[in-house]
């Protein structure tokens, strides 16, 4: 059902922004509107993975759900998360865990 994929896709956005906060990860100020503005995949050029993740990703998909916006059909994060925290593999390991979960829960096949 529909519904409950949204409530569950919202559910893990919650988890990600909360894992972000635990690990200290969060940032009380916006990055530069020049920054946000990177048209890179995940604003590499700009921005920090977690930063990326905070100020595009979560708002990005939290309009998406209640807009009622179609969906992304594929989710490339977890792949990005492992390259990106290769040197945290402990202090990540939650995040890419979470991660992975919302990567299934957006592929079509789930």
């Amino acid at each position: 059902m529909m519904e409950q994929r949204i409530l569950d896709i919202a559910d893990q956005l919650l988890l990600i922004e909360q894992e972000l906060k635990v690990q200290g990860w969060w940032d009380e100020h916006p990055p530069s509107a020049e920054a946000l503005a990177s048209v890179v995949p995940f604003a590499v050029d700009s921005l920090s993975f977690e930063q990326w993740l905070q100020w595009i990703f979560l708002p990005r998909m939290k309009l998406i759900l209640e807009h009622g916006q179609p969906l992304p059909n594929a989710s490339g994060i977890l792949v990005m998360a492992e390259t990106v925290f290769a040197s945290r593999p402990e202090e990540s390991r939650e995040l890419r865990r979470l991660l992975a979960a919302f990567d299934q829960l957006i592929s079509p096949s789930a």
